[in-house]
């Protein structure tokens, strides 16, 4: 028996939680669902959208599922997830991205990964205005030996995994000759240590040109955080949009896997989410705790029915059904 903390945040992220948990309890998959909060609703009962019970579970755990979250405005927070990221040194930001059979996208057959750096970059925060008037502002990226070396080398131990061919380093290293520059820099040194894997590098801008143009080419892409936030949800249009983009923040002694999608307040309680995200990230959870088995029937009975097209919901077929109704359609997909 696994203990899983699931977090079913805010908007729709209930609903697709609920459909997910149902889904994962039908495979026999043995798990204990722990909830806790986080997030707008949080925020508004508890005073906080973080509380200490929701951060305790998950370091006693070390594993959690969440919807969603709204950060609530004037809360303290900038960001709920860059919160729980920091708390537990989520430090990879795992997103794969693939074609789905039935869904309607320019592309076909496309099988990335892409690793971003989760702790560092532009987005530690430190900013200022350096006038008195506030006309002008400057913002300080953060990159150091550490995390370049921990996000890179997770980058390749995958690829060696799960029999991938190839990683690319997207930067910035023309331009940005030292924060860029050292990424690059280490990402070449840990390469030349997996002689099995091959390695180019592409100048951020190229590398998302490259994307639109020919993504069959890539494999798996490791990059800086801001960088890899851009690339992620540019890959997720190449599959049908961030209703497929599962993701996972994992670290040392804690992982958490989520939807990456907004919590879409106006259409919250009206049966219309599209739950496809949030299981998949519940698939890539299966599959760290080791029940693999369980996580490829689940992949099976979602991509029938997305093939089928007939049982999915409205952003995937104007005539489709309700969340609902899809989560059952995945059920009884899994029972035959």
């Amino acid at each position: 028996m696994h203990q899983v903390v699931v977090i079913p945040g805010d908007g729709i992220g209930p609903s697709i939680i609920e459909a997910t948990c149902a889904i994962i309890d039908a495979t026999g998959a043995g798990i204990e669902w722990i909830e806790a909060e986080a997030g707008l609703g949080a925020y508004e009962r508890h005073g906080t959208p973080l509380p200490d019970r929701t951060l305790s579970l998950m370091g006693e755990t070390g594993v959690a599922l969440k919807g969603p979250l709204t950060t609530p405005v004037g809360s303290g927070f900038r960001s709920v997830n860059v919160a729980i990221r920091k708390e537990f040194d989520l430090y990879i930001n795992l997103r794969p991205t693939r074609s789905f059979a039935g869904v309607s996208t320019r592309f076909s057959d496309i099988d990335l990964v892409l690793f971003r750096e989760n702790t560092e970059g532009l987005y530690v925060g430190i900013e200022r205005y350096t006038n008195e008037e506030k006309t002008a502002a400057e913002a300080i990226a953060i990159t150091t030996r550490h995390a370049s070396e921990r996000i890179i080398r997770a980058a390749f131990e995958y690829a060696v995994k799960h029999g991938r061919k190839r990683v690319t380093i997207a930067h910035k290293a023309n331009i940005l000759k030292l924060t860029s520059g050292m990424f690059l820099e280490i990402g070449r040194e840990i390469a030349a240590h997996y002689p099995s894997i091959a390695c180019d590098d592409k100048i951020i801008d190229n590398m998302a040109m490259q994307l639109v143009i020919r993504p069959e080419e890539f494999d798996v892409i490791v990059t800086t955080n801001l960088f890899g936030d851009i690339l992620s949800d540019l890959m997720s249009g190449l599959v049908g949009g961030l209703g497929l983009a599962p993701g996972a923040n994992i670290g040392d002694k804690a992982a958490m896997f989520e939807a990456v999608h907004g919590s879409a307040p106006d259409i919250a309680g009206r049966n219309l989410a599209n739950p496809s995200a949030v299981l998949l990230a519940g698939v890539m959870m299966l599959r760290h705790l080791g029940l693999d088995d369980h996580a490829v029937r689940i992949e099976k009975a979602l991509d029938e029915v997305l093939r089928e097209g007939a049982h999915v919901t409205r952003d995937l077929n104007p005539n489709g059904v309700g969340t609902t109704e899809m989560r059952d359609a995945i059920i009884a997909q899994l029972k035959q």
